[in-house]
């Protein structure tokens, strides 16, 4: 079983790191910045930097999840940096890959600002959205500087060492996620107004708009450790076995965690009408009065018409009839075995660091699929 403990070490052993090279790239470009100061203020505040009066703050900066995959997937594959006798708390081997992993950080938070408008969120993280501050039209600005700057930061591979016919394939790699993730998000747009979604064609959304950016952040990391073609592919497999399970626990906790195990109220995804992947199931295996009750529950507005608790029973009550929460499960269990396997066929030096990078990533997959049970 992952205790928190172990977790939160998977999770914070670059924490101070990554955040420090983020803080760094920004500074490089906004230094000097005179009347631009709030443009990169919007950007640190996005970041948690600074509050909404540009003021120093200490905010929650999120999991910082891809960049810490990038480096652990690079940690486990690199022959270059990584050898000798080092002290594995010593993390200056980590220079070569600190500037794509501040890219790919970036270009998340490019996609949350935007995701932000386009969903309508008013709070991240417990505090206004940007475009609610700013408004739309600053927010959109923001995120498209947030994109470029994420571009400009990783290109710094050549300041350390990265040869340049590397950082283009970087520099691909990042602009082909980048697309798969404007696929999803557009997918996931589409379908907000639609209930004729199969479990499939979610599936398919979820690989473009959560997956994309983890499997490229795990095959960027192992690019920059070794040129095995195949340990690349793996470790891209990694990564989005990993993504789409990930979401998929986000759908089972969304339903079914219980407050204080979420900290978010029980059922919420119901209340929200959110098309995740257990209505999804539903719908498509339940009998025709329950597929007529969630298609009258699920096509009135959210503004037009709140969801009431009975509502929520019945929801609640179809999912029982339809095993969906024991189909969710098996699905993510599933996609876990799958992250387990590319993991575990992925060649690697016995280097104290390289095991400890793998076996993160091994603890990473067991808290998902732990998650939900």
């Amino acid at each position: 079983m992952v205790t928190s403990s172990s977790i939160q070490s998977t999770l914070l052993r670059h924490h101070r790191l990554i955040d420090g090279a983020l803080k760094a790239a920004v500074s490089k470009i906004a230094e000097d910045s005179g009347t631009l100061h709030d443009f990169y203020g919007q950007m640190q505040y996005h970041l948690g930097w600074v509050d909404a009066n540009m003021q120093p703050t200490k905010n929650n900066p999120g999991k910082l999840l891809r960049p810490t995959l990038l480096l652990l997937a690079y940690e486990a594959t690199s022959t270059r940096e990584i050898t000798g006798d080092i002290d594995t708390d010593n993390d200056h081997y980590l220079q070569r890959a600190l500037p794509a992993a501040v890219a790919i950080e970036l270009m998340h938070n490019f996609t949350l600002i935007h995701d932000d408008i386009e969903d309508g969120d008013a709070e991240r993280r417990h505090r206004p959205t940007l475009w609610k501050i700013w408004g739309i039209p600053q927010a959109i600005n923001t995120g498209d500087g947030m994109f470029a700057l994420a571009r400009h930061a990783l290109w710094d591979v050549l300041d350390v060492g990265v040869d340049g016919i590397t950082a283009a394939q970087l520099a691909k790699v990042l602009d082909r996620t980048i697309i798969t993730v404007a696929e999803g998000q557009y997918l996931d747009i589409s379908f907000e107004t639609r209930l004729d979604i199969s479990v499939a064609m979610y599936i398919d959304m979820i690989e473009r708009k959560t997956a994309a950016l983890m499997s490229g952040a795990t095959e960027i990391g192992a690019r920059l450790g070794t040129q095995n073609a195949e340990t690349i592919e793996r470790l891209k497999i990694f990564g989005q076995a990993l993504g789409i399970a990930f979401q998929v626990r986000d759908d089972i906790l969304g339903i079914w965690a219980t407050t204080a195990e979420s900290g978010k109220t029980q059922t919420g995804d119901v209340y929200r009408r959110k098309k995740s992947l257990p209505i999804l199931h539903a719908l498509e295996h339940a009998n025709m009065q329950d597929i007529q009750t969630l298609q009258d529950i699920y096509t009135t507005s959210q503004l037009a018409a709140p969801i009431t608790d009975a509502q929520v029973r019945q929801v609640m009550a179809t999912f029982e009839r339809t095993q969906t929460l024991a189909y969710c499960r098996e699905f993510l269990k599933k996609q876990c075995q799958l992250a387990r396997a590319a993991l575990a066929s992925v060649p690697h030096n016995t280097h104290p660091v390289s095991l400890r990078a793998l076996d993160d990533m091994f603890t990473l997959i067991r808290f998902i699929e732990e998650a939900t049970q």
